[in-house]
């Protein structure tokens, strides 16, 4: 919860009720009951009008796997990388060697040139 452990969070009440002192807290302690009240009931009625105008086709919806907090971005940039399949070791070798006997820089991870044809060719002319 934000941050704070059990510890810090017990710190920070003991301070506030110095601070507040004892013949303000229970209206404060009311207050926050109060709003803490409100805010799950505007959450429930946002929920019953979000089901009511989707209808009952949506009842059954798992709406945790749409959660965006349990998708790690590496995975799906790894998996977006690797759709097309890694160029085969053949075609990399291939790149590397005809890459050093044209001293031309070696091409970038994953580049195949074409056959016949060392990569960065169309660049050195």
């Amino acid at each position: 919860m934000f941050g704070i452990n059990g510890w810090e969070l017990v710190i920070i009440l003991v301070i506030a009720m110095l601070v507040i002192g004892p013949e303000r807290l229970p209206v404060y302690a009311e207050q926050l009951g109060s709003l803490v009240r409100r805010g799950r009931d505007l959450l429930q009625n946002a929920k019953a009008r979000v089901d009511d105008e989707l209808g009952p086709e949506f009842s059954d919806v798992d709406w945790s796997k749409l959660d965006p907090r349990q998708y790690d971005p590496r995975k799906i940039v790894r998996d977006a990388l690797m759709d097309d399949g890694p160029p085969s070791a053949d075609a990399r070798t291939a790149a590397a060697q005809a890459a050093m006997r044209n001293g031309t820089p070696a091409p970038a991870a994953g580049a195949v040139a074409e056959p016949g044809k060392a990569p960065y060719d169309d660049e050195a002319t």
